[in-house]
């Protein structure tokens, strides 16, 4: 393994999240100094992270406390992100724009002021343009984003534009790319009426749901990548991947939603009644990362198979108390 992170100081932005956690574990375990700063409360950073991890509560949509947060670190992971389903992506569009273009913009801006060595910034599959055949990395600029959450991912793209114009101006080439697929698994949104397609499915067929309502026809196309996944091929290309070159972290392999459902009902103690709703949304008919990029730069591989994931995550789920379900997400985190 190599000897890069120990000793390191690393600030993780969003590291109470679905791949912040994650994240957070495999630097610790690599020796990093770890420190993390998010939304969440003390008390719910503590549940997630342990008694040991140094945590700060600040709001990132301003340039001051983003200057006050980077200070000192050699290393900043941006994971902070704003998740929802194809309705949320539509219905607080305003509210997404507005937090995650602030909160970007201001944390690259301060990363930079400070000299921090290396900046991870975390885009997203939503960023491509709808096509029908896997996503390369120099596609993305073929045409606009016209899925549901076609939004936040020009906002994504304005992210990755800011990157380069640090490198034009000033020289820094301290920015890292990558672009995940659809990711899933523990602590991720569990609310139904929220919820991307996984956790929404995992929780309604958990709770016994039956007959079990599922938007489209089952044709639909996606790459889901477990967020464990995520996590430690993101750490990977901060340390290995060029600054400012882009690298697509997926499964590459194509699930249809109906393959999806089938996996899950094979995981439940009672596979529910299925009814497909080809009047409710669907989103990009298509949405599949192609990785060649990864596995030249990175060895890429996917760790976790899709059923195994969604074993370890439905697990997980299962043994969280009812309360912790219900809990209000902030609104970015």
């Amino acid at each position: 393994m190599s000897a890069y992170w120990s000793g390191r100081k690393v600030l993780v932005a969003g590291g109470t999240g679905t791949i912040g956690v994650p994240t957070v574990g495999l630097l610790r375990s690599r020796g990093a100094d770890v420190t993390v700063i998010a939304v969440d409360s003390m008390e719910r950073a503590r549940e997630v992270l342990g008694a040991d991890v140094e945590y700060r509560r600040l709001d990132l949509t301003t340039l001051a406390n983003c200057l006050e947060a980077t200070k000192g670190f050699q290393d900043v992971f941006n994971l902070v992100g704003i998740k929802g389903s194809v309705g949320v992506g539509e219905s607080k569009v305003a509210s997404f724009f507005y937090a995650m273009s602030l909160f970007q913009t201001n944390l690259m801006e301060a990363a930079y002021r400070n000299s921090v060595e290396r900046f991870m910034f975390v885009s997203s599959i939503c960023a491509y343009p709808r096509s029908a055949v896997p996503k390369a990395e120099d596609t993305v600029w073929d045409g606009m984003p016209l899925q549901n959450d076609r939004i936040p991912g020009l906002v994504k793209r304005i992210g990755e534009v800011q990157a380069e114009t640090y490198k034009l101006q000033h020289g820094w080439e301290g920015v890292r790319i990558v672009r995940p697929a659809n990711v899933y698994g523990p602590l991720d949104d569990f609310d139904p009426a929220t919820a991307q397609v996984v956790p929404a499915l995992i929780r309604r067929m958990l709770a016994g749901e039956s007959p079990l309502k599922v938007w489209g026809d089952g044709s639909v196309v996606r790459d889901f990548v477990f967020s464990e996944d995520v996590a430690y091929w993101t750490v990977e290309a901060m340390e290995k991947a060029p600054g400012g070159l882009p690298i697509n972290i997926g499964s590459g392999e194509a699930t249809t939603i109906r393959g999806l459902v089938t996996t899950l009902c094979s995981l439940v103690p009672v596979a529910p009644e299925v009814i497909w709703d080809p009047s409710g949304p669907t989103g990009d008919p298509v949405r599949l990362l192609d990785v060649t990029r990864a596995r030249e730069i990175l060895d890429y591989r996917t760790r976790t198979p899709l059923k195994e994931g969604l074993r370890r995550t439905m697990a997980w789920l299962s043994s969280q108390p009812e309360g912790a379900l219900a809990r209000k997400k902030p609104l970015y985190g």
